[in-house]
């Protein structure tokens, strides 16, 4: 799978900046870094060392051995200083000096980050350069990095639309539940047979005890955090709707002190989230304190097959998924749908065809109802994005929901887009011809 265009963009616009440049850049497990540094260094001339699980002095013996080989140099010095002395790019281009999983060496070895630091100014290598450190390690990128080197970059996991440009052969509704099951990670969708069925796919990659994806939720979890059986109560309870910080006291049975410390941790590593709804005159009828799973993929593992995996070794992965999965799905889903027609809106404020240009975006979580999405100006003007993924048809009693919600969400507005992954309900087709301020989105528009 190539890079994303607007990774590689900001790549090119900081080489291209004058004088030299460092950055920290980091992506989660499967985001395939590697592959963004690959074509981003194609046309330019680079050193690219991957750093071990090794003793500092193994650490610095290695890294030498390779610059050695790559410069036809012999080291007087084995330092990184002297190692950043010898570098070059043989002509006045910037050089870039990458250093892959830079937290093996970073965390063990002082005497690097130093050296980093004096060749970004300029006091071991004379020429422009662009230092990039790369690292899996979110908790490293974010803690000890970000106050060593200040700027980062994360490789995000792709959105909608890129994961549609992956599999072209598929129609949206079935894009829309990869999506859901499995996220933007490239590493995973580059495992998912678009020549199969969304079930036979889930079956051998997530299903089957041989599955490319079977263990990957624990691998996500215990990647950089401990303790894997606390941290798995707590999503489960999450997953199965215990959403709120007292009602997973309650559910797990830990204290409100561990659980803060441990959901803190989940979301630094963002596994989780705290939903927060958009800001309305009526935050009094507003849902707060409101948790959810971010990561897709962890998401749909426990919602499916953790609470129910005794059955998962005594049933064949198909009748697991015709037991467990099939029915629950689509109400599964709606929340993915949802981000898909928030993303479609976003697309169209960049092309300039909304009705006015859009500021802030997001989801209004009522007590007894919630907005899908409301879409602002920079002077409050809204547009009200209403969703239907599950039921047959979007009718006007659902309509009628979402107008009690603006009451209570204290909003009003001119443009609504009803957005409706089956049908319209006729009489709400015919209404809309009569009111200009609705606009329906049906999924091929998609």
């Amino acid at each position: 799978m190539k890079a994303k265009h607007t990774d590689l963009e900001y790549l090119e616009k900081l080489y291209g900046t004058s004088g030299n440049q460092l950055i920290v850049l980091y992506g989660r497990k499967g985001c395939q870094k590697e592959e963004l540094l690959r074509e981003f260094c194609a046309d330019k001339k680079f050193f690219y060392y991957r750093c071990r699980q090794a003793s500092p002095e193994q650490q610095l013996e290695m890294m030498g051995d390779e610059i050695a080989r790559a410069y036809g140099t012999n080291l007087t010095k084995r330092t990184y200083e002297e190692y950043f002395k010898r570098i070059k790019s043989g002509d006045p281009s910037k050089l870039v000096v990458i250093i892959d999983e830079a937290q093996y060496v970073a965390k063990k070895d002082p005497d690097f980050a130093e050296a980093i630091i004096k060749l970004r100014k300029h006091k071991l290598y004379p020429g422009p350069v662009l230092i990039i450190l790369a690292t899996s390690s979110t908790v490293w990128a974010t803690q000890d990095a970000a106050e060593l080197f200040k700027d980062s970059y994360r490789v995000e996991p792709l959105n909608f639309l890129e994961v549609v440009r992956n599999f072209p052969s598929l129609p949206v509704s079935e894009a829309v539940k990869v999506y859901g099951a499995i996220g933007g990670v490239p590493e995973y969708l580059d495992r998912w047979d678009a020549k199969k069925t969304f079930k036979q796919n889930i079956c051998e990659l997530v299903l089957s005890e041989s599955g490319a994806l079977h263990y990957e939720a624990d691998a996500v979890i215990s990647a950089e955090l401990r303790e894997l059986s606390v941290y798995s109560t707590i999503l489960s309870a999450i997953a199965r709707g215990e959403n709120k910080l007292n009602d997973i006291f309650h559910a797990t049975g830990f204290s409100r002190a561990k659980i803060s410390v441990y959901m803190k941790n989940l979301a630094g590593f963002n596994i989780v989230e705290k939903l927060v709804s958009f800001e309305t005159g009526g935050w009094e009828n507003a849902k707060k304190g409101v948790y959810q799973i971010k990561d897709t993929f962890v998401n749909f593992w426990f919602k499916f097959v953790y609470p129910n995996m005794s059955d998962l070794y005594l049933l064949s992965a198909e009748e697991f998924y015709d037991k467990y999965i099939e029915k629950e799905l689509d109400v599964y889903l709606e929340r993915y749908f949802r981000n898909v027609c928030m993303e479609y809106l976003l697309i169209l404020n960049q092309m300039g065809k909304l009705p006015f240009a859009v500021k802030r975006v997001g989801t209004w979580l009522g007590k007894t109802g919630s907005i899908d999405i409301i879409a602002q100006s920079e002077d409050r003007r809204n547009i009200i994005g209403f969703c239907n993924w599950n039921a047959p048809e979007m009718t006007m009693d659902m309509c009628e929901q979402m107008a009690t919600a603006m009451e209570q969400a204290h909003l009003s507005s001119d443009d609504y887009y009803l957005f409706s992954a089956t049908s319209f309900e006729p009489a709400l087709q015919a209404y809309v011809i009569r009111d200009p301020r609705f606009k329906l989105i049906n999924m091929n528009e998609l």
